[in-house]
C-alpha cells in the first residue's frame, strides 16, 4: 500500500536529499508543507488533510486536529521534544509516535555555551555598536571564572557540562534535576534551584515543558538573580515569562539572557526592543550533521511505519506517563 506522507516541519531535504531521496525509494506518495514556514495552530489539521504519517516538527498536533485527521496513523517527529502533540489523544486514536532524542543534543549543547560566550563577551554587542558607529570595549567575564547553573542534567545539560568542563578549567558548575546522574557526581556540585538562582553567574536551561516546568523562571526567580547573572534558554520557550524577562532587563535586574525559543513563534515581543537580550530563531540543531540525522531518522520512522516494522525509537511509556500526570493536575 501506497502511505500518504505530509511532512510539516521546514527545511526538509535542504541541507541532505537522503531523507526525500529514501520516501521516494520507498514509493511513498509525500507533500512538504508547501508555505515554507512552521505551521500556525489553525493551519496544520488542514495542512495534513487525509495524511496517514506525518512528518513533524514543531506545530501543535493537538486532539482537535487528530480528530479533524481521521486518516491520520503516525506522527515522527523530527527532534525531541514531545510538548506540542497529545500524545494521551494519540494513543487513544491508535496513532503511533516516534521522535529522535539523540540527532539534535550535540547542535543545541553547542549553541547553549556559545551564548554563554556571546553575553559574557558582549559579541553581539559590540556588533550592534560598531555598526551605529560607537567603538566602546566592554569588559567581560571568562567562563572559566565563572560559576554555572545547569537545570536539567539530560541528554543536552549533560553535553553542556561536558563542554563547560573540557574547555573551561576552573569553571564551577551548580547542577539540578529531579534525577541525579551519577556520571557528573565528579563534575558538579548538585543543589537546588534556590541556590542555582542567588548563586550563579550564568544559568542555562535544559529541562523539558511540562506543567512542573512552565514559567519556572517568572518574576519572582528573576528578582533573586545575581545583577550581572545571564540567563540562557534552548530549551522551551514557556519556561520563562518572558514578559517578566523584558521587565528584569530592561530594568538591569540581571545582566542580559539569550533566548532561543519563544511561547510563540516567530517571536516578536517586548525583547526584541532589548539590547541586553540575544535572540535566535530556533536553531538549536540547525547544524548540517544534526539537522540532516533528525530528518533522516524521522523519515526512516517513516518508512518503517509503512511497512508494518516497529520504531526504532518510539516515545517512551515513561512520556505518555507524564502526559497523564499533567492531565489528572489539570
Amino acid at each position: 500500500m501506497t502511505a500518504r506522507v505530509f511532512i510539516s516541519t521546514i527545511p526538509f531535504g535542504a541541507i541532505d536529499p537522503q531523507p526525500v531521496d529514501a520516501l521516494t525509494a520507498a514509493n511513498l506518495d509525500f507533500r512538504i508543507n508547501p508555505l515554507g514556514r512552521r505551521l500556525q495552530p489553525e493551519e496544520v489539521a488542514d495542512a495534513i488533510g487525509n495524511s496517514e504519517i506525518v512528518i513533524a516538527g514543531t506545530e501543535p498536533i493537538t486532539a482537535e486536529v487528530m480528530a479533524a485527521c481521521p486518516n491520520l496513523r503516525a506522527i515522527c517527529r523530527v527532534g525531541i521534544g514531545l510538548d506540542n502533540v497529545d500524545l494521551l489523544a494519540a494513543r487513544e486514536r491508535n496513532i503511533a509516535v516516534s521522535y529522535t532524542p539523540d540527532a539534535p543534543s550535540a547542535a543545541v549543547a553547542e549553541l547553549a555555551v556559545g551564548l554563554m560566550l556571546d553575553l559574557s563577551r558582549h559579541i553581539s554587542r559590540a556588533d550592534h555598536e560598531i555598526r551605529n558607529a560607537h567603538w566602546q570595549r566592554n569588559a567581560g567575564r571568562r567562563l572559566a571564572q565563572s560559576t554555572v547553573g545547569v537545570v536539567g542534567v539530560g541528554r543536552i545539560g549533560g553535553r553542556v557540562i561536558r563542554h563547560l568542563n573540557g574547555g573551561f578549567p576552573g569553571v564551577r558548575i551548580l547542577a539540578n534535576d529531579p534525577v541525579r546522574n551519577p556520571d557528573f557526581d565528579d563534575a558538579v556540585t548538585w543543589t537546588d534551584l534556590d541556590a542555582i538562582y542567588e548563586q550563579c553567574d550564568i544559568i542555562s536551561l535544559h529541562v523539558p515543558l511540562t506543567l512542573e516546568t512552565r514559567g519556572i523562571i517568572g518574576a519572582a526567580e528573576l528578582s533573586r538573580m545575581r545583577p550581572d547573572c545571564i540567563l540562557v534558554n534552548t530549551a522551551r520557550g514557556g519556561i520563562i515569562d518572558e514578559r517578566d524577562l523584558a521587565t528584569a532587563l530592561k530594568d538591569k535586574r540581571i545582566a542580559g539572557a539569550a533566548l532561543d525559543v519563544f511561547e510563540t513563534e516567530p517571536y516578536t515581543g517586548p525583547l526584541t526592543q532589548l539590547d541586553n537580550a540575544v535572540l535566535t530563531c530556533h536553531l538549536g540543531s540547525m547544524t548540517r550533521d544534526c539537522r540532516a540525522r533528525m530528518e533522516i531518522e524521522a523519515t526512516d520512522e517513516a518508512i518503517r511505519y509503512s511497512r508494518n516494522a516497529p520504531f526504532r525509537n518510539p516515545v517512551p511509556e515513561s512520556e505518555y506517563e507524564l502526559a497523564a500526570n499533567m492531565m489528572e493536575a489539570k
